[in-house]
């Protein structure tokens, strides 16, 4: 099962009592500070849950899986996760 946007609005709904206008608000505040810092080449640390990192990757050979011709990937940027241990330890449970 995944998490969805409208879940965790909701899952705000319910827990603070706000009304879901402001919930929703408040997760696309959030999620747009995130964006925007990764955009930056910041990384984005949230206490307890993990950081978020843009990694750049370097041009590299490839293969079409079509034609099975080589050809270069262009250099590119990627954003990466790596969990809290806190986090870690809940999901190990």
């Amino acid at each position: 099962m995944t998490l969805t946007k409208i879940q965790i609005v909701e899952s705000i709904h319910y827990e603070t009592g706000l009304p879901k206008n402001k919930s929703t608000e408040i997760v696309e505040s959030l999620l747009e500070i995130i964006k925007k810092a990764l955009a930056s080449g910041e990384d984005v640390m949230i206490s307890n849950f993990g950081r978020f990192c843009v990694k750049e990757k370097a041009e590299r050979k490839g293969r079409n899986p079509a034609t099975g011709d080589d050809l270069m990937l262009e250099p590119r940027k990627v954003v990466t996760f790596r969990c809290s241990g806190k986090l870690r330890d809940r999901i190990d449970r």
